[in-house]
């Protein structure tokens, strides 16, 4: 029996007939690469998905990071459950487990000392930013070309501009991400290349003082996985701290995944704000951002508004505490890793056994496939390689032989702590044989696929 998406294809049908676009995220829909429709999962259990068709996957996708525990995963939907029948769910009033929840990520994350819960990413880079503003009582925020802090006005700035209007490669214009957003947002962010150490402290020996924040990625989650150059991060937090500036680590993707402490504590790089969110309630709706106490502060007394009635949840404060509980065990970390680089080694000799040219870039559990001579440090070296119709050829045969991954190479490829050796295996059995069916076109190239 070959690979049936009838289903899929006539219930996305009939989302659409409801839902605008049929998906309720943009990088659900066939505009991201799920062509002809994206497949209709029906559940989830571990690493693995069906969708209503009947197709089993080794889930890669997951949900785009926050499944670091896989699907259903049982200590988790105990402790939402738990607390549903035992709490309720919300009340507006503190309570208890809030502080215990605090209390994980604060015994965590280097950089926290104090800390807020929101929904999601976007809103905790909100809040950061404008901590960072009411604290320096300056306007400007540096952010990266090709990464991305949330989709509100005033961060949804040159994600993935276009490069016909993105500027000189050392001073980028600040370009919307999207039609409806105010030019004015634009005139409070400048806009940096990625990697480049020369063009930041150029920039913030000229324009230092002005600065309010410099709000990075620390490593690149949203172009593919690009890590910092040896360095970088340091040199960030150097010239923040000379020129009075709030350095901002957007750990959304990177925090609780590349180790308990998030990537600060990979690298040694202590941030004064992180925003955290995806692994942090493993597969439930939580951010959080939190820091020094003399910038949360400001939060406590009430000087910078923070808000939300949904704001700590008790769904999202006993995920919280059961994920990290779950990710605090002595060898988690190292299994994940041992696991993840297992799977990108494979695929890099694979593809390279194949005649294929590329780069598998990661860290830890979280990774990409370049079809690239060089490695990518940047958003101007990934853009010709985003969107690549090989990587969506290829990919089209991995979810025909059952492994889900995202058909943009714009996303990552995740492991969970519940992926094994056994499931490498079968999803490099798997690899193998989609390389081999799809070799013309990834020999090939771009340009004839």
């Amino acid at each position: 029996m070959g690979y049936d998406t009838s289903r899929s294809e006539l219930a996305y049908g009939l989302a659409e007939q409801v839902i605008a676009g049929g998906v309720n995220s943009g990088a659900r829909g066939p505009d991201a690469g799920w062509l002809p429709s994206p497949p209709v999962v029906a559940r989830g259990r571990g690493p693995e998905l069906w969708d209503v068709d009947g197709n089993r996957y080794i889930d890669h996708l997951l949900a785009l990071g926050p499944m670091i525990h896989g699907h259903a995963h049982p200590e988790m939907t105990e402790a939402v459950s738990t607390a549903i029948a035992e709490l309720g769910t919300m009340y507006a009033l503190p309570y208890e487990l809030e502080a215990e929840a605090a209390r994980a990520i604060v015994d965590a994350v280097p950089s926290v000392e104090l800390v807020r819960f929101s929904n999601s990413g976007t809103e905790a880079v909100l809040h950061a930013t404008r901590i960072a503003r009411a604290a320096t009582g300056r306007s400007i925020v540096v952010r990266f070309e090709g990464q991305y802090h949330g989709w509100a006005d005033q961060l949804e700035w040159s994600h993935h501009p276009d490069l016909t209007a993105a500027g000189p490669v050392s001073r980028p214009n600040a370009l919307p991400g999207s039609l409806g957003i105010p030019a004015a947002f634009g005139s409070a962010l400048v806009v940096m290349p990625w990697n480049d150490a020369e063009t930041i402290e150029a920039f913030m020996t000229e324009r230092g003082d002005e600065v309010a924040a410099i709000l990075t990625e620390p490593v690149m989650g949203n172009t593919g996985v690009i890590p910092p150059n040896p360095g970088y991060l340091e040199l960030l937090r150097d010239l923040a701290t000379r020129h009075g500036t709030v350095l901002i680590f957007d750990e959304v993707i990177t925090g609780f995944r590349v180790a308990l402490g998030g990537a600060q504590a990979k690298y040694g790089v202590t941030p004064d704000l992180t925003t955290m969110a995806k692994a942090l309630g493993g597969g439930f709706p939580v951010s959080a951002v939190g820091g020094k106490r003399e910038l949360m502060e400001l939060v406590a007394d009430g000087r910078v508004l923070h808000a939300g009635t949904y704001n700590a949840s008790t769904l999202a404060t006993a995920a919280v505490k059961a994920s990290l509980g779950i990710l605090s065990r002595p060898g988690t970390y190292e299994r994940l890793y041992a696991v993840s680089e297992r799977l990108q080694q494979g695929i890099g000799s694979l593809l390279e056994e194949a005649g294929v040219t590329v780069q598998v870039q990661g860290v830890g559990p979280m990774f990409q496939v370049w079809f690239s001579e060089t490695p990518v440090t940047n958003y101007r070296e990934a853009a010709a390689h985003l969107n690549s119709p090989r990587y969506a050829t290829l990919v089209r045969a991995l979810l025909e032989r059952g492994v889900m991954v995202h058909p943009s190479n714009i996303e990552l490829w995740f492991v969970s702590t519940v992926h094994t050796d056994e499931h490498v295996d079968h999803v490099l059995n798997v690899f193998a044989d989609a390389v081999a069916a799809t070799r013309e076109v990834l020999v090939a190239g771009d340009a004839e696929a």
